[in-house]
């Protein structure tokens, strides 16, 4: 096992006021040679002991995971007593990126559980992915729930309710049994108490853990035992990464190229990794710009050992000026 390693900030500005130490640059934007912008963080590496193995700014302090959270979120409705599997159990944990193939499975779900589209508490929304969305458009779509991209993990909760005769019209209410049950099963899983609860973009209940106890929550699961809720997210999710994303997404790209691996990302550039021998990793960019999460996330698993082809891939993050390629935003850790 390796001793922790910690990285300093950025000196301080003489004569500048004190404060909170900033975090420390995890990526650069290099535009013609040039250094045009810098993206701060926070990220943890654990060996497959558990162990801290890497600590870059304040990795105990609590953040909002986002989407991250959703493998939690559907343990929860498995202890529920919902009986899902395979490409439906995938999709529940999914921030799908509302290709054809995801909105028809969320429609397929809702008429199997005798819900209709009306019912989702998620917003009305576009396809997350940039092409898909063009092609939605040029069709003719609009905004609409089964679009959004959390729509998955919407019609879960709801067939979750219906299973336990619990209360549809609530269903996203911090209070609700289904929400109660699953924010017992985050802190479960992360081995801390959650710091704060806020509210996703989705409209679900959001719970704050530190970036170690993401970390630590994505290695229980992957080393969970066989049947148990979180093992059954972790499989499905492994087993049909497409549903957990889509086919242009780094999430599926890696659980594909790396066997065994879970991944998640969320919004405002959080990242949640773990490998099957207990190796894991979380990180958030502090700026929320999620142009950084490949380079980033491929750096990170390079320093945890991880040697694969699709990490090239996944750390590409090309600038563009005038049509043609001119740089590129790289990680500095």
């Amino acid at each position: 096992m390796s001793a922790p390693v910690s990285a300093a900030s950025q000196p301080p500005i003489p004569g500048a006021p004190s404060g909170p130490a900033a975090p420390p640059v995890l990526a650069e934007v290099v535009r013609s040679g040039f250094v045009e912008g810098r993206h701060r963080g926070s990220l943890v590496l654990l060996d497959a002991d558990g162990a801290v193995r890497l600590a870059l700014g304040d990795v105990t302090a609590p953040v909002f995971p986002r989407s991250s959270n959703k493998p939690m979120q559907a343990a929860g409705v498995l202890r529920a007593g919902l009986d899902l599997s395979g490409e439906r159990l995938a999709l529940a944990a999914a921030s799908h990126s509302g290709e054809v193939f995801h909105r028809d499975l969320v429609r397929k779900m809702l008429a199997e559980h005798g819900l209709g589209e009306e019912q989702l508490g998620c917003p009305p929304d576009l396809p997350l992915d940039a092409e898909e969305r063009e092609t939605y458009l040029a069709a003719g779509g609009v905004r609409d729930r089964v679009a959004m991209n959390c729509s998955g993990k919407h019609t879960a909760m709801l067939a979750a309710c219906v299973l336990r005769d619990w209360p549809l019209e609530s269903y996203l209410d911090p209070g609700h049994p289904l929400q109660r049950l699953i924010h017992r099963g985050v802190e479960d899983a992360a081995g801390e108490p959650v710091a704060a609860l806020g509210t996703d973009g989705c409209g679900a209940p959001l719970m704050a853990i530190s970036l170690t106890g993401l970390a630590r929550a994505y290695r229980s699961f992957v080393l969970a035992e066989p049947g148990t809720p979180e093992r059954r997210v972790a499989d499905a999710m492994r087993a049909h990464p497409e549903y957990v994303a889509g086919t242009r997404r780094a999430d599926t790209w890696l659980m594909r190229e790396v066997p065994g691996a879970l991944s998640k990302m969320g919004a405002e550039a959080v990242q949640a990794v773990a490998l099957p021998d207990g190796r894991a990793l979380a990180f958030k960019v502090e700026d929320g710009a999620v142009r950084t999460l490949g380079p980033v996330l491929s750096r990170a698993l390079r320093l945890l050992g991880v040697d694969s082809p699709v990490l090239d891939e996944i750390g590409r993050a090309p600038l563009t000026g005038g049509g043609r390629e001119v740089g590129e935003i790289r990680a500095v850790f």
